[in-house]
């Protein structure tokens, strides 16, 4: 039967506000008293914590607010459990970092995200002494290859930032666990429709910036896995969320533990938008990869993986050919028309549109975006569900028009 995660979020507890309040209370303390002196003492010894007493101890540790988020979230990932960060590098360096000591290796997609590229292949090495090999994450023979006795971790978005590679998933689970390494995987480009854990990951990772989010006003990240990952991370002596502190204010807690309800319904529309975009340009003929689409190289791979329902996403990367055509292009679309917004980032309400290798990509190397399939003339949009669907195409054509298409 396949994973609903609007069902399982739905039959996750609810926790209602302190005085009988729909919504949850904020919990705005540092610190937490106990009753009597001998429970901190089992609580400094991990003894008592949450689940086991009520115990907390500290704002850096747990927070009864972002815990509640992370149930919500570990509900929607399918997970045991979840917590949440105060960005979504800093959930992926955490984890990465609790995975790997000293000489450990790390083999990773080379079509990632930028900063975590640059998180990978530069500081991660210089700084821990963890080295990472970087490989087409959808050839397989590839990154078996690329295990050696020291890999720790597979790691890869579930969809590709920003060439739209779509992982296959359980076939990287099974070579990582063969290896007797574990996958990790970003989701943040895919909540809702695609289930990692599901398929075979073992943790899953994301910006909840992007998409859950949803209005670009809020910094977060989370980490999604086994209780006993998730209490690793938060360990007084040898946590990497405890101790290298990236603490989410419980007020961004509350704020994002109200737009989970609706993160389903907002992800079907941009995925029946961005569809539609896609279908439209590629009947243009103009250069556009989208996994909605049935030509694209892993269509197949997706729709048996997707949760039903949800669409393929609202992403969708065309190529201009050259960055100054690019650019005209999107000055155009912003400047003329006044559709969406040259900005980084994705899963606004709006459409975000950059140009991948001179911006979110442009931690790469000329060389390292050619491996990675990324263009100098590629356009990532993050199609936004503002206006009407006709007039929105209307001007994306006229956009097109403009720089000769």
């Amino acid at each position: 039967m396949a994973f609903d995660p609007v069902q399982s979020l739905s039959r996750v507890q609810h926790e209602f506000g302190e005085h009988g309040g729909v919504n949850m209370s904020i919990e705005a303390s540092t610190t937490y008293t106990v009753m009597d002196a001998g429970i901190m003492p089992e609580i400094f010894g991990g003894r008592m914590g949450p689940e086991t007493g009520g115990c907390y101890l500290y704002g850096r540790h747990f927070n009864p607010t972002v815990y509640v988020l992370g149930r919500y979230l570990a509900a929607i990932e399918g997970t045991e459990a979840g917590y949440a960060t105060s960005s979504g590098i800093s959930a992926i360096a955490c984890t990465l970092m609790q995975l790997c000591a000293p000489g450990d290796e790390i083999v990773a997609s080379n079509a990632i995200y930028g900063g975590t590229f640059a998180l990978l292949k530069e500081y991660l090495p210089a700084k821990t002494g963890i080295t990472v090999r970087f490989v087409d994450i959808s050839d397989l023979d590839a990154v078996r290859k690329a295990i050696s006795g020291r890999t720790r971790v597979v790691y890869t978005e579930s969809i590709s930032n920003p060439t739209m590679v779509v992982a296959d998933l359980p076939k990287l689970a099974d070579i990582a666990h063969d290896a007797g390494a574990q996958l990790v995987v970003d989701n943040t480009f895919s909540p809702m429709l695609l289930s990692p854990a599901q398929h075979g990951a073992d943790i899953v990772v994301h910006s909840l910036t992007k998409f859950i989010g949803g209005c670009s006003d809020i910094i977060a990240g989370a980490v999604c896995a086994s209780k006993d990952f998730i209490s690793q991370l938060m360990d007084l002596h040898m946590g990497s969320i405890m101790l290298l502190g990236p603490t989410m204010d419980p007020r961004v807690a509350f704020d994002l533990s109200l737009r989970l309800p609706h993160l389903g319904l907002r992800m079907r529309e941009h995925s029946r938008r961005a569809q539609f975009f896609a279908e439209k340009l590629e009947g243009l003929g103009i250069g556009v990869s989208y996994p909605g689409l049935r030509s694209h190289p892993q269509h197949g791979l997706l729709e048996s993986l997707v949760n039903p329902g949800f669409g393929y996403g609202g992403l969708f990367a065309i190529d201009l050919g050259t960055k100054e055509r690019a650019f005209d292009f999107m000055n155009y679309l912003q400047q003329q028309e006044g559709f969406g917004f040259l900005a980084v980032s994705l899963g606004y309400f709006d459409t975000l549109m950059s140009c991948s290798a001179s911006s979110t990509s442009s931690e790469l190397s000329d060389e390292e975006l050619a491996e990675a399939g990324i263009r100098p003339g590629l356009v990532r949009v993050s199609l936004g569900y503002t206006g009407t669907l006709e007039d929105r195409w209307a001007q994306f054509e006229r956009a097109l028009n403009s720089v000769g298409y």
